[in-house]
């Protein structure tokens, strides 16, 4: 996925603390942007769904990034549970973040993944001053 590549390129050398919001219905590309950008960031293996597990960690050369997908999550306590706090040390890609929407005031950057005739659209948010540096890099946009 071409646009996971280039969200890749314009992340921070250190990817510590960040904090990407995955938003989109059913089969709107969330998953398949998070494996596009975990293996643009170097990641060889397989790239599974955590559905079930909740969370995937991979090791890479930048740092760690935490797939997170709260689908199954019922309640914003239950990333206590999750070991939330204990995943800021590496880039945490939160699929279904509507399940915690308490998420929002911390993270860094949202995108909206979505249908657009027969392919997909990607919107791109801003929500702190690491998500500023990011969509600058970007130039302002994913194509």
């Amino acid at each position: 996925m071409a646009c996971a590549a280039q969200f890749a390129a314009a992340l921070p050398a250190k990817l510590a603390g960040i904090t990407v919001l995955l938003e989109g219905e059913l089969g709107a590309g969330k998953s398949t942007f998070a494996r596009g950008l975990i293996r643009a960031l170097g990641h060889g293996g397989p790239v599974p769904s955590p559905t079930y597990t909740l969370v995937e960690p991979y090791q890479l050369a930048a740092g760690t990034v935490y797939h997170v997908d709260l689908y199954r999550v019922a309640d914003a306590d239950e990333l206590r549970f999750l070991g939330w706090n204990e995943l800021d040390s590496g880039l945490r890609l939160v699929e279904w973040p509507d399940r915690a929407p308490e998420l929002a005031e911390a993270a860094d950057v949202r995108l909206r993944l979505g249908y657009d005739g027969g392919g997909r659209q990607c919107d791109i948010d801003a929500l702190s001053a690491t998500g500023d540096e990011i969509l600058r890099e970007l130039g302002g946009h994913i194509a």
